[in-house]
């Protein structure tokens, strides 16, 4: 079987200049893409901008404005002539805000995390959308979920908020999928379990949580996950290999779904 190649595409990444986004965007372009990223943080942004080169433009945006995801697609097509699919991987943690068991979880931290996880990827989602149908071709749209959306681990990840709007990633993307199916434009869903990200210092940075892991996540050693793990299915469903595959949800999660994992009493 030949290397995977997306020779020829242009892909936006939104919640690319950081973690999984930012491995994707270095896969996709050794793959052959040209490639738009939004970041949120202005150094992060400018960092990657330097470090991915000619073949990506970096916009610094907010993926909870709904022009920031319409913006990236404008700039796509005048930087590369063309669009061709959408990675959202932009959100996060809502425990700032006030997300946690349900008992607890405050107003803001329930519409904050929410906004950040569900209404951002709805936005992007809309764009590209209202993209392909102007272009009148078909198109590849990715979402990211997590294992905490089906599979909850309530000891140490009791984050009832994100637990929801994951979940309805899930929904959110099946139906989608369905809908436009006729159109040829494909949605589909990666769902990781911990992965090292500027996001989940809280755990990696728990020797508890990481020995819990060990266990939880017992594949290649027991270990958290790295961004690179979720590269080469992000490439395969931005590619045309995947052109016969929609409505998916790949579980990228060291065994999370399938292992006890034990902690100490």
């Amino acid at each position: 079987m030949s290397r995977l190649s997306l020779q020829g595409k242009t892909l936006v990444i939104i919640g690319g200049t950081s973690g999984i986004g930012y491995s994707a965007a270095r896969a996709f372009i050794a793959a052959g893409a040209q490639i738009v990223a939004v970041g949120l943080d202005s150094a992060k942004a400018s960092a990657a901008e330097k470090s991915l080169g000619h073949a990506a433009h970096i916009i610094q945006g907010d993926a909870r404005n709904s022009e920031t995801a319409e913006r990236a697609i404008r700039e796509a097509i005048a930087a590369f002539d063309g669009f061709h699919g959408l990675y959202h991987v932009a959100g996060g943690s809502g425990r700032e805000w006030g997300d946690g068991p349900l008992h607890e979880i405050s107003d803001s931290g329930w519409d904050e995390t929410i906004k950040l996880n569900m209404t951002s990827m709805m936005y992007s989602n809309r764009a590209a959308v209202r993209q392909f149908q102007e272009q009148q071709t078909g198109g590849s749209i990715l979402n990211i979920s997590s294992v905490l959306g089906f599979s909850p681990s309530p000891h140490y990840f009791a984050t009832h908020a994100y637990a929801a709007a994951k979940a309805a990633v899930i929904g959110f993307t099946k139906a989608l999928a369905a809908y436009y199916a006729p159109s040829n434009i494909r949605f589909n869903v990666l769902a990781p379990a911990l992965i090292e990200t500027p996001m989940s210092q809280r755990s990696v940075n728990s020797r508890e949580i990481v020995e819990f892991i060990e266990t939880k996540q017992p594949l290649d050693g027991g270990r958290v996950g790295q961004p690179s793990d979720l590269d080469a299915a992000a490439v395969y469903f931005m590619s045309d290999d995947s052109k016969f595959t929609t409505g998916q949800v790949m579980a990228i999660d060291g065994g999370w779904c399938i292992s006890e994992g034990q902690y100490k009493q």
